[in-house]
């Protein structure tokens, strides 16, 4: 769009980023011919996100297993090694985290009938 003479400025209204975003972007693709992304500085993931996927169908499938288990279970079905603690982040970016049940006292009848008044 911006080689068919679009402006910048429309272009930040129109995907809401901040102009600095766009003049980069244009910078980066006039000088090399290409916008792709360049590779982050982080650790590369060792899962993919059909292993994830995997993951968390088998903890909430089985909710005893621990995360041990899990990673376990996904070398032996992909045939990949896995940490615990890759396993653990990503039931937590899968929204599942450890819990303990609560331990509470059962009501009595009496109890109940309080409550409820």
């Amino acid at each position: 769009m911006l080689q068919a003479g679009g402006r910048q400025s429309a272009f930040t209204k129109e995907l809401n980023v901040h102009r600095s975003v766009i003049h980069r972007l244009w910078n980066h693709y006039q000088r090399d011919q290409n916008a792709s992304s360049r590779r982050g500085s982080g650790h590369r993931r060792i899962t993919t996100t059909s292993d994830d996927r995997y993951l968390l169908q088998c903890a909430r499938h089985q909710m005893t297993l621990t995360a041990r288990q899990l990673a376990s279970q996904l070398f032996a079905a992909v045939g990949r090694p896995i940490s615990r603690q890759s396993v653990s982040h990503r039931l937590h970016e899968g929204g599942l985290f450890a819990r303990r049940p609560v331990v509470c006292v059962p009501l009595s009848p009496a109890h109940v009938r309080a409550r409820l008044h």
